[in-house]
């Protein structure tokens, strides 16, 4: 069994943070890996998930139900679901919180779970819960903090062909022209080094 007991802080108002939270399209968009099935009657929905064991990745696909409490900020989560080829069976429960924290306008997202295992590749998943949970708590921190920000997180962009190449080559050389080096001159011998490289 994998325990998860996580909190998070978020500069962001409770408020804020709930219309986040409570809305499965926004969370699931905060979970690398993570994708948004069919709906369904019952208020269910399917998801998919991919987890990446060292040099291995495992897609888990599971019928998701949603129970939230409003007026409390609270929610409670249930899935169950199978790895792709059906040889891992899960069940996951887990039971989430937001409210204030320690500044004013500050949220704090309080998180109990445990998910049960039982198939070939539970002793695998099981060896590795600690850093993938560590892991992906941080990586849903950072996206849940940015979107409850207003604002999305985008990959960084790479400048495109020889001109960018260039431009961004010529940009860190200015920089590094303007910082002093310990003994006073400006690093004229990094900005060199660059030029060397560059030709």
């Amino acid at each position: 069994m994998i325990s998860i007991a996580e909190e998070i802080a978020v500069p962001s108002p409770p408020k804020r943070v709930w219309e986040v939270v409570s809305n499965p399209s926004e969370v699931v968009a905060c979970i690398n890996g993570a994708e948004l099935g069919e709906a369904h009657d019952d208020g269910s929905f399917d998801g998919t998930l991919v987890v990446k064991f060292g040099a291995m990745k495992v897609g888990f696909a599971a019928r998701v139900a949603l129970d939230l409490t409003e007026s409390d900020h609270e929610g409670r989560l249930s899935a169950r679901g199978k790895d792709g080829q059906g040889g891992t069976r899960f069940s996951a429960r887990a039971k989430f919180r937001v409210t204030e924290g320690q500044g004013p306008g500050d949220s704090r997202v309080s998180v109990l779970g445990e998910v049960q295992l039982n198939g070939r590749l539970a002793p695998l998943v099981e060896s590795g819960a600690g850093a993938m949970v560590s892991r992906m708590t941080q990586e849903f921190s950072a996206q849940l903090i940015q979107r409850c920000a207003g604002v999305e997180v985008q990959p960084p962009a790479r400048p495109a062909g020889l001109l960018g190449r260039l431009r961004a080559w010529w940009t860190r050389l200015l920089k590094r022209r303007q910082k002093p080096s310990p003994s006073g001159d400006f690093a004229t011998e990094e900005a060199g080094n660059d030029t060397a490289q560059a030709q």
